[in-house]
């Protein structure tokens, strides 16, 4: 079998150069693994169905405490690792993911130097170690690679990811026993080295690879690259599955594998961006423009921390010219929108308390509660449009945390997040209508 690998330095992931043909005689020639996989997913399709319906029905119904589950991935950057750790730490990021490619096992050292520095500022760090075909196809040189960076990096760092996207063939496995072959050895070095062990990392949604994977791997956090970008905003569906339906799908299956509720982490997510050319990982209906992308990183973070399913979420990642919170073209580095918006999001939401809900046709609106006070996230899906808040608005701020003017309580609802600060702990719109005035020429941002 073909082992070549080419990576795209552009936009940080592999090209895909296995031969179609090829791809086709090992599915065929493995076929019965599929059926295998079929077997699982029937046994337990219906405690995973029970828990959806449960799941689904009951989200954003209860409070839930937001913790700390803001996490932003980063590279190391040679003489910039000193910009990385303090732009994380300008976030107040203290959550952070960085990944190691079994190809660059011979340039631990320049990995090293960034753990250093993001130890000083007491981040915890979750490794996520990439695999290529090769590691498939020589398993002791994958294993060498495991042992030297469990033995070098634990006690440093809290959590291992084992195996990267490994459902989309560039990546090196074929199926999902390659893949177990992969994480087999992980588990005991896991228990050797006395940390985390976090996978599948499957991306997408493609949540029938679960259940023969979590059968056989005890992993301590569950990963997940849930991806919503071909259907642009987050409220969109695919199949008609929005954020939220899949999410409370995914969230069934992993707990309804067979061992009960298990910590779901989601270890990569981000929306490409528009006239980045080739440092895009995607061509076309994907890229927004930054300040699209600015929105629906809120939009995304919102829906999914309230549902209260899931214990952290890890955007990938802080610098990348295509897709970063950070353009690192220009000397000194350029924050972006969604760099200020990530911000925003961690000083209003961390250690809050989603308390619901407000009934509205139009808008999304979302009650916290932070530090004694009472914060509405509000955006709209569609047209924006003007409503007059019930009640008192004590403040209302901008995704970029700058204050807006509200006169009367009169807001302008658009599809990028406000939030209002009000006493009214759970306000009611009682004529509707006659508190929204439709404005059909909002531009796309």
């Amino acid at each position: 079998m073909t082992e070549d690998f080419r990576w795209n330095p552009y936009a940080d992931q592999p090209h895909n150069v296995a031969p179609k043909s090829e791809r086709f005689r090992h599915h065929w020639k493995h076929a019965d693994s599929y059926l295998g996989m079929l077997f699982w997913n029937a046994v337990r399709s219906v405690p995973i169905l029970t828990r959806y319906r449960r799941y689904y029905r009951g989200m954003y119904e209860h409070p839930v405490k937001i913790e700390d589950p803001f996490a932003v991935a980063v590279s190391p950057a040679g003489e910039w690792n000193a910009e990385v750790v303090d732009s994380l730490a300008a976030m107040d990021i203290r959550k952070t993911l960085v990944r190691i490619p079994s190809w660059e096992r011979d340039e631990l050292g320049m990995v090293d130097d960034l753990i250093r520095r993001l130890e000083k500022e007491d981040v915890d760090i979750t490794l996520a170690l990439l695999q290529r075909r090769a590691d498939v196809m020589h398993p002791r040189d994958w294993e060498t690679f495991l042992h030297a960076v469990f033995s070098r990096f634990a006690g440093r760092c809290s959590a291992f990811e084992i195996g990267h996207a490994w459902n989309r063939t560039k990546w090196g496995v074929w199926d999902y026993q390659e893949y177990l072959r992969l994480a087999a050895p992980s588990v005991e070095l896991a228990r050797r080295f006395k940390v985390k062990l976090v996978g599948p990392a499957v991306i997408d949604f493609e949540f029938h690879l679960y259940p023969p994977v979590l059968r056989r791997i005890s992993f301590d956090k569950v990963s997940s690259f849930l991806y919503v970008d071909r259907m642009g905003a987050p409220e969109n569906r695919q199949y008609g599955w929005d954020t939220s339906k899949k999410l409370a799908l995914l969230k069934a299956v992993v707990d309804g594998c067979g061992r009960g509720e298990r910590d779901l982490w989601i270890t990569e997510v981000n929306w490409p961006l528009a006239g980045t050319g080739k440092y895009s990982p995607a061509s076309g209906k994907p890229n927004v423009s930054e300040s699209r992308q600015a929105d629906y990183l809120a939009r995304y973070y919102i829906l999914i921390l309230a549902s209260g399913m899931v214990e952290r979420i890890c955007w990938w990642q802080l610098a990348a010219p295509g897709y970063g919170l950070i353009d690192p073209r220009p000397r000194p580095w350029r924050r972006r929108k969604s760099y200020h918006a990530m911000k925003t999001l961690v000083s209003m939401l961390r250690g809050s308390r989603f308390e619901g809900r407000v009934g509205h046709p139009r808008a999304s609106l979302f009650r916290f509660r932070l530090r004694d006070r009472g914060v509405v996230a509000a955006w709209t899906i569609g047209p924006s449009f003007e409503m007059t808040w019930p009640g008192t608005v004590a403040e209302l701020r901008n995704l970029m945390d700058e204050e807006v003017p509200c006169r009367n309580g009169r807001i302008k609802i658009s599809g990028t997040p406000q939030f209002i600060f009000t006493d009214d702990a759970n306000p009611v719109f009682e004529d509707i209508e006659s508190g929204m005035r439709p404005d059909l020429n909002e531009p796309e941002g």
